[in-house]
């Protein structure tokens, strides 16, 4: 762990540390991109070698889909209490989305003139499904679920190969997924954007990776439509002197332990004697976590317990920092909440967990990593949705207008945009 007092040098060089992390290694990109062009040129085959040699599974093109059998009977396998916590989940965040659906609008901002927008839902989309070193059932939830509730026709899941976990596929039958691949990694990422003999191929492609799938991603925007370019899963804590200890260390090892190493977990406080409070906490709950090692990776690099003089301070620094999770463990989150430039998800308040919105809240946890919340939104229901804009115009309102598309046609070179508007005035003056 790394203690950073304000005022001090190490502070200032420690914040350089903190800011300076990135979504994925150079090396990631060079090895995706020898894979897209190996899945480009190979199509089905290519996939049978990938799956052996990333995934040790032996694979041929008729065993790549998951049947509609074995998503039907998965939930066979599960206790009735993991089924009632899938579909509770996926209520509640289908639910959110249709709430938050874009809806078509018309105005008529001048006499003659209407203009407005209409919003058509993708037709195909795909979503991965990381199952490396957890099954992430709940991402099944919040990307195939959002994009069904949005209206998409046909969601299609890859996951990696082996033996898929049964709440992942119990998941994937109650979100509606309609196909579902077991293809892992840069391969099945690519199979989804360029398409082979056995798939074809998707509009957008949502869904957290490992580095290697989220430089993929990277390489094949443009082909395909990607949510974000998201990295290792990182949380901040903004906490005064009414925060709990244990709370505050429960919620950094949350992320803490998702399994890359490369993770961060910060706290940023006015309270010095919280820092102590929450360092002892850490190790304590830490020895009682099952994922051990990987906390511990994170702990010795990316895990930063910050002292600051005030509150505005905190959210600055948080602002700057742009992280995936931020949470408010202060008396008034919802004043603070208003202060800050750039997260991915807010949780307001010590009864208000990050987990949550991993797992239930309702919005998606698919979110922007590494500063990228300053630039890009997380996954939404928006995500799924074509926007299109509606343009009417009467002859009077354009007879009106009609000297300003000529002044611009000339002003920019194009006589032919110009023409368009004389022509019609040309006509209504007989």
């Amino acid at each position: 762990m790394k203690k950073l007092f304000w005022g001090t040098q190490e502070f200032n060089e420690g914040l350089a540390a903190l800011y300076g992390r990135a979504a994925f290694p150079p090396e990631a990109e060079k090895a995706a991109a020898e894979i897209i062009s190996g899945v480009r040129k190979g199509g089905d085959a290519s996939l049978v070698a990938y799956a052996k040699k990333f995934d040790r599974a032996d694979l041929a093109p008729e065993r790549f889909r998951v049947t509609e059998k074995e998503l039907a009977e998965a939930g066979k396998a599960l206790p009735a209490a993991d089924r009632r916590a899938i579909r509770t989940a996926l209520a509640q965040v289908r639910r959110f989305a249709r709430l938050t659906r874009p809806k078509d609008w018309k105005c008529s901002p001048r006499p003659g003139v209407v203009v407005g927008e209409k919003f058509t839902p993708m037709e195909r989309v795909g979503v991965y499904i990381p199952g490396g070193t957890a099954p992430l059932v709940s991402t099944v939830i919040h990307t195939a679920g959002i994009a069904k509730a949005a209206g998409v026709r046909e969601v299609v899941a890859v996951t990696p190969p082996g033996k898929l976990h049964p709440a992942t596929l119990y998941a994937m039958h109650c979100a509606g997924v309609d196909e579902v691949y077991r293809l892992g990694g840069v391969y099945g990422v690519a199979a989804l954007a360029v398409g082979t003999e056995t798939i074809r191929k998707v509009e957008k492609i949502a869904g957290p990776g490992n580095a290697y799938v989220t430089a993929a991603k990277k390489l094949l925007y443009g082909e395909v439509a990607i949510d974000l370019v998201a990295g290792p899963s990182e949380i901040l804590v903004i906490a005064d002197e009414t925060a709990d200890p244990a709370f505050v260390a429960a919620d950094l090892l949350s992320q803490a332990e998702h399994g890359s190493g490369l993770e961060q977990a910060v706290l940023v406080t006015t309270s010095k004697p919280l820092i102590a409070a929450a360092e002892k906490e850490l190790l304590r709950q830490k020895a009682l976590r099952s994922r051990r090692e990987t906390i511990e990776k994170v702990m010795e690099r990316g895990m930063f317990l910050i002292w600051v003089p005030d509150l505005q301070t905190a959210c600055d620094l948080a602002g700057k920092y742009a992280p995936e999770h931020l949470e408010l463990q202060v008396a008034s989150p919802e004043k603070w909440a208003k202060k800050i430039a750039a997260a991915g998800a807010v949780f307001l308040g010590p009864w208000t967990p990050e987990p949550v919105g991993d797992f239930c809240a309702g919005p998606s946890h698919v979110l922007p990593t590494a500063s990228s919340a300053r630039s890009f939104n997380g996954l939404e229901t928006r995500s799924f949705f074509r926007r299109t804009s509606l343009v009417k115009y009467t002859k009077r309102a354009l007879m009106r207008e009609a000297e300003i598309v000529e002044r611009f046609g000339m002003m920019e070179g194009l006589d032919a945009h110009a023409q368009a508007a004389t022509i019609r005035r040309k006509a209504d003056q007989g």
